[in-house]
């Protein structure tokens, strides 16, 4: 995920029920798809951001220095401005980008 090209809102933005639940005819349905893809990419940014935070790591065994790194900075600031997982979710939910199957759906077909 390309997180510099993403466009989702950062501030709460209310969307209209039925366009969410459209795809599944069941709202809970849906909310469940995206909660589950807002978790993926929650670890999705965490795990980029801990590894871009570990390049400019420093060890020291004294507590009493503390560096500030410039660096480190502007890469949290560029992590804390990014929308929300959810707000991230919620759009790739409705532009149809998040592939999902109704597994109890699949079981009766057999």
């Amino acid at each position: 995920m390309d997180l510099k090209k993403v466009n989702a809102p950062v501030n709460t933005e209310t969307y209209d029920r039925n366009e969410i639940d459209a795809p599944t005819e069941n709202i809970y349905e849906a909310i469940s798809v995206i909660s589950r893809r807002a978790e993926q990419i929650n670890t999705e940014i965490r795990k980029e951001l801990i590894d871009k935070l570990e390049e400019f790591a420093t060890y020291n065994d004294s507590l009493e220095e503390i560096f500030e790194n410039k660096e480190q900075i502007e890469v949290s600031k560029f992590y804390e401005k990014l929308p929300k997982p959810h707000a991230l979710a919620v759009q790739e939910w409705l532009k149809e980008k998040i592939y999902y199957r109704n597994t109890d759906q699949d079981s009766q077909v057999e």
